[in-house]
């Protein structure tokens, strides 16, 4: 396999534009419970532009990184760090109310007041209804911004990442054991070897496969690895609801592009090194930088990413990703199909079913090529 430099776009039909179209069924026992271990023992089918598939795993991510590029490639990372977002509330009627913070440490910063919540209740909240999150913990509600959204006052600790250690919960997404998190197993498993910004409510779950042996391997191969930050929000469990998906946006998220980055971005660029993203959110990070910085390859800076990857994306900076296996008719499934062809990436997950390959976010992982 050989790469072309960006952009790039995949053949269009008008069928890709229907969010019907990116159907698939799987059985629930090919969804993942829990992550393997050791993280790079994860599974990894490999796709390419022409209909090429193989199976491998994660441990052979370098060695096939160099077979397909005919170089180390430079991979770029989200360095984001999942927070324990989730909070469990007791209603004085004793009803159960869960929480979600929408963005924790974003514009409240550390504070406890003023918290954006979505939540799942029996009933909707009251303004001035407390909930009682155990350990002398407690969330008042302020204000109900409907939709399912409320503005809460926490109280209990001295501030916000106290309250969160001692009775936050890891946000598993729904197909993972019902949401209810093993806190012993998840807060360290669902979480990135190299996380270290807090902020995010989901994983970058593509980063959960490498492990410190494995980027030793990577960096001892020459393949070097630089990150951008993208918070991941709540948006990442919410479904598609437009049937044609010209009319579906994505919802913005925190992110930052250091200069050190922009620039290593810039000089792989120039000297025509591939760059491969792992994840969908590292793609959306650096593309959407790219789209800020017009005719230049990447702007450094920090804002909201709202770019929408949509059938005929152009690719301004990616030639490859390592990414999961996502839900049908989602966004994420959207985005690897614009970089590889729906026909493609449906082939290749028709291929994993059959194969026995884990999906979701403990699940396994693909090596899209270019």
């Amino acid at each position: 396999m050989t790469t072309t430099p960006p952009p790039t776009a995949a053949p269009l039909d008008l069928v890709d534009f229907e969010l019907a179209a990116y159907a698939f069924d799987l059985p629930t026992t090919h969804i993942a419970q829990f992550a393997v271990e050791p993280r790079h023992a994860a599974r990894l089918l490999v796709a390419d532009r022409h209909d090429r598939v193989a199976d491998a795993t994660m441990w052979q991510l370098p060695e096939l990184l160099l077979e397909n590029y005919g170089q180390p490639p430079l991979l770029v990372v989200n360095d984001t760090k999942v927070v324990a977002a989730r909070l469990q509330g007791i209603k004085a009627s004793g009803g159960r109310v869960q929480l979600l913070l929408e963005s924790p440490f974003g514009r409240a910063g550390d504070a406890l007041s003023g918290q954006a919540v979505l939540y799942k209740a029996s009933k909707p909240l009251r303004v001035g209804q407390t909930l009682d999150l155990g350990d002398n913990c407690a969330a008042t509600v302020r204000a109900v911004t409907g939709g399912g959204r409320a503005l809460v006052d926490l109280s209990g600790a001295a501030c916000l990442a106290g309250l969160l250690d001692r009775v936050g919960h890891v946000p598993l997404p729904p197909y993972i054991r019902a949401g209810v998190d093993q806190p012993l197993i998840d807060r360290p498993r669902y979480q990135c070897t190299w996380a270290e910004h807090a902020g995010a409510v989901a994983a970058p779950t593509a980063g959960l496969h490498f492990s410190a042996q494995l980027l030793e391997k990577l960096s001892e191969m020459h393949i070097e690895c630089v990150a951008v930050t993208l918070h991941v929000g709540p948006g990442t469990f919410l479904p598609v609801r437009a049937a044609q998906l010209q009319d579906h946006r994505v919802a913005g998220e925190r992110y930052e592009v250091s200069a050190s980055t922009a620039q290593r971005l810039a000089k792989a660029r120039r000297d025509g090194q591939p760059i491969v993203a792992v994840g969908t959110t590292t793609t959306r990070t650096v593309e959407h930088a790219a789209a800020v910085a017009g005719l230049e390859p990447i702007a450094a800076g920090f804002g909201s990413a709202d770019l929408t990857i949509l059938p005929g994306h152009r690719f301004r900076v990616i030639q490859g990703m390592v990414t999961n296996f996502h839900l049908p008719q989602s966004s994420l499934l959207v985005l690897v199909s614009a970089f590889l062809g729906r026909a493609r990436v449906l082939r290749a997950y028709q291929h994993a079913i059959g194969h026995g390959y884990r999906f979701y976010s403990y699940g396994d992982a693909c090596l899209l090529v270019n």
